[in-house]
């Protein structure tokens, strides 16, 4: 990815229909998709142009339990696994901690300690 710390590098929508979402964007923003293997289920990398700006999958793939759909943004951060533990130490609840995802980087996310729902990204 090659963002900087601190910023939106990354975005997902989780999503109850994927191919209606995919034609909306796709009609209003021009994106397209390429297919990513994600555990067998349906996933998609939202391209704008040539640039990767995020990913459309089923509410199945996603970190929180909802029956509506939702985006859920990733900041880059540098040494994930060390701001991680910072996170938790500052009041902020797991949702998910540090993992890997081929191809992407490694991702957690978090409530921070208002209750909103963040991931974190250390892309490669």
């Amino acid at each position: 990815m090659g963002r900087p710390h601190g910023i939106f590098a990354w975005h997902d929508l989780l999503t109850t229909d994927v191919e209606k979402a995919k034609a909306f964007f796709t009609a209003t923003l021009g994106w397209t998709y390429q297919d990513y293997d994600l555990a067998g289920e349906p996933y998609f990398v939202i391209k704008s142009g040539d640039e990767m700006v995020g990913g459309l999958g089923t509410l199945a793939q996603g970190f929180l339990d909802s029956s509506q759909s939702y985006w859920l943004g990733y900041i880059e951060v540098n040494d994930i696994d060390r701001r991680f533990a910072l996170a938790v130490e500052q009041g902020a609840s797991v949702v998910r901690p540090p993992h890997d995802v081929p191809g992407i980087g490694r991702l957690c996310v978090l409530h921070d300690p208002t209750g909103a729902v963040i991931g974190w990204m250390q892309g490669l």
